[in-house]
């Protein structure tokens, strides 16, 4: 069965699926099934082994109906922030290897309905989970101007978040801003000239990380990776901008989020896993040509040691 349409062709499978180094026997866990192209390839590298998904999008379910007979597959429909409880809950408690494909899915991004992209009006939404309460539009039309200011700074680096939180504090108080046309309409004089769809970009992707709590949710979940992986167990993750990136990396390298690693009496450093990549992994030229969205992955690998 091919890929839902609306799904993206999943970025570096080969390199995501010799990262997680896959055992036929062995245990795995796909955070972000989505489409669930690195999905389909990890079940065909198994034999007696198990393969546990989650997806806190209702749309991802049917993507899993393909495998609902198959006692090797279990999908769960949650965030994976939650990664610890539902693994104990399924009798995984201990996993081989985990990947997480970071960010939002093409499929999001084109359904209008979602309120995800620039290119269509729509409800200002924005929810990964539509069960979830807090939506892009309550953002806007209940925070303060302070507190816009600091989402478009720090999760969009918007150069001008500060003119930009005043114009929709100011303007919100003649009208709601209830779409997408009314936010641009409204932010439309502030965008740099020729590159006001990435400015729109940076907007959207600063709403959307506030919205899902994306930070919070990366940073929950990677604390847990250290106690539900095997040791000689793999954690792979691909981001796509440097807001996912940074913390997994720093939390690969130091075992936490901010300042240096920690070291015992005898200068051991104190962080749980260790690095298999030097450097973060790169899509080829030929994917990229392919696959744009490939363009700025970044996948890195880590490892339980085994002591």
């Amino acid at each position: 069965m091919d890929l839902p349409s609306t799904y993206h062709e999943p970025v570096m499978l080969s390199e995501c699926l010799d990262g997680l180094n896959i055992r036929p026997d062995g245990t795995y866990v796909d955070v972000t099934f989505g489409g669930g192209g690195h999905s389909r390839a990890i079940l065909e590298k198994l034999t007696t082994g198990r393969l546990l998904v989650f997806d806190q999008d209702p749309d991802a379910v049917a993507n899993a109906a393909e495998w609902k007979d198959d006692p090797r597959f279990t999908f769960i429909a949650a965030n994976f922030r939650h990664i610890k409880r539902y693994l104990k809950l399924h009798k995984a408690e201990k996993v081989d290897g985990i990947l997480a494909d970071l960010g939002v899915s093409s499929h999001q991004i084109n359904t209008p309905a979602r309120g995800f992209s620039t290119r269509f009006d729509a409800d200002l939404d924005m929810r990964m989970n539509p069960s979830n309460e807090k939506t892009a539009r309550e953002v806007l039309n209940v925070r303060s101007a302070t507190e816009l200011q600091s989402i478009l700074s720090r999760y969009g680096e918007v150069t001008n978040a500060r003119t930009a939180a005043e114009a929709i504090f100011s303007s919100r108080h003649n009208a709601p801003i209830e779409t997408i046309n009314d936010l641009k309409g409204i932010l439309m004089r502030y965008a740099p000239k020729h590159r006001e769809n990435k400015y729109f970009a940076q907007v959207f992707q600063a709403l959307r990380i506030e919205v899902n709590d994306e930070m919070k949710v990366l940073e929950e979940f990677l604390m847990q990776v250290p106690e539900v992986l095997k040791p000689g167990g793999r954690l792979v993750v691909m981001s796509y901008h440097s807001l996912e990136d940074r913390p997994v990396k720093n939390f690969i390298q130091k075992g936490k989020f901010d300042g240096e690693v920690e070291k015992d009496f005898y200068g051991n450093e104190l962080k749980p896993l260790k690095s298999i990549t030097r450097k973060p992994i790169e899509a080829t030229p030929e994917e990229v040509a392919r696959n744009p969205r490939a363009r700025s992955a970044k996948l890195r690998i880590a490892e339980l040691p085994v002591v």
